[in-house]
């Protein structure tokens, strides 16, 4: 069973990983004025990698959850940024789906994992 747990984590790494590497060519079309939108979009998608790789080695369950639920905001966090971005403009609307999509695959999987720790 625990197997199955490493795996799963490692896959949620994985992704976050894939999401970060497909941001990168988008943050390019953000304009040189608005480089704060920028980069805290990267930060924070950088800053969820580091906290599900956190709870990925967390033994207290307490932080480990803890861990969980904040990268789930992070996710919500990037969400409204790359709203923002397509409202303003600075990607597409296929753009902003594909983020969107991925940042949701990527929060169900944390959502599972969560539940299956209780």
């Amino acid at each position: 069973m625990e197997k199955v747990n490493n795996n799963e984590k490692f896959l949620i790494v994985r992704n976050i990983k894939s999401f970060i590497m497909s941001l990168e060519g988008i943050l390019l079309t953000f304009p040189k004025k608005d480089f704060i939108s920028r980069t805290l979009i990267y930060n924070d998608s950088l800053e969820l990698l580091e906290l599900i790789v956190k709870a990925n080695y967390e033994n207290n369950l307490e932080l480990k959850h803890n861990y969980q639920i904040a990268a789930m905001a992070k996710i919500n966090k990037v969400d409204f940024y790359l709203e923002r971005a397509y409202k303003l403009k600075y990607i597409s609307e296929r753009q902003l789906t594909n983020k969107l999509n991925a940042l949701l695959k990527i929060n169900k999987m944390i959502y599972v994992w969560c539940r299956n720790k209780k």
